[in-house]
């Protein structure tokens, strides 16, 4: 089992949490799904706006410009041609969008992967809870430098513990982001220099990997 400290806002630490060697040793860092969330979670923030006009779209008379025959000129039939300055273009880029379905379970075990990588690395910091007396950003602010977060930091918060000082206190720390347990992506735990989880929000997600590897194991077993 691996342990982790836990601490209070204080950086006074009050206990201790144990975690899964197998969820959050070294060894589950897998670099290749790591890749492949962060690719999947980018292309969806991709707007797909670029457009480009095509023959139909472009201003121009449809007139044919002179006769077929007799001019000694070559045959053309509209201003609009791609053929032409100023003309349509061919198979140009047209809105879109980029989303592509990732299944769940790749997205679970690279969750996994990034939270164990957090853990070997010592960015990864649990604390007892995350909500102070009051809801101001400056106790918040000295409570994340006491915890040796002084630059971007991610807050992950357990749904059903959300405190309405928590979001208040938060929301306007610059580098800080604050985000809930059953939302929280691959992508944002590599994206931010630490991470600091409540004990409910990462008891809770541990939960749900472990019951996620359980599956791939027994599935694994029945095909072997």
């Amino acid at each position: 089992m691996a342990n982790v400290d836990v601490m209070n806002l204080s950086g006074e630490k009050v206990g201790t949490l144990e975690l899964d060697e197998a969820l959050f040793g070294p060894a589950a860092v897998n670099e290749a799904l790591l890749w492949e969330s962060v690719k999947h979670y980018r292309a969806s923030l991709r707007q797909g706006t670029a457009a480009t006009k095509n023959r139909k779209l472009v201003a121009g008379s449809g007139k044919k410009l002179w006769k077929q025959k007799g001019t000694g000129r070559a045959r053309v039939g509209s201003v609009r041609s791609p053929l032409w300055r100023h003309g349509g273009t061919v198979h140009g880029p047209q809105p879109r969008s980029y989303e592509y379905a990732f299944p769940r379970k790749k997205l679970l075990g690279a969750l996994r992967s990034a939270l164990a990588a957090k853990l070997a690395d010592g960015t990864l910091t649990v604390v007892d809870k995350l909500e102070l007396p009051e809801a101001k950003t400056k106790a918040y602010r000295a409570a994340l430098d006491k915890l040796g977060a002084k630059r971007t930091v991610l807050l992950v918060e357990n749904s059903k513990t959300l405190s309405r000082n928590l979001l208040l206190g938060a929301r306007n720390l610059e580098g800080v982001e604050l985000v809930l347990n059953n939302e929280v992506h691959p992508y944002d735990l590599l994206r931010y220099e630490k991470a600091i989880f409540s004990t409910g929000a990462i008891e809770q997600l541990t939960g749900i990997l472990e019951k996620n590897a359980s599956k791939r194991k027994h599935v694994a077993s029945e095909a072997a």
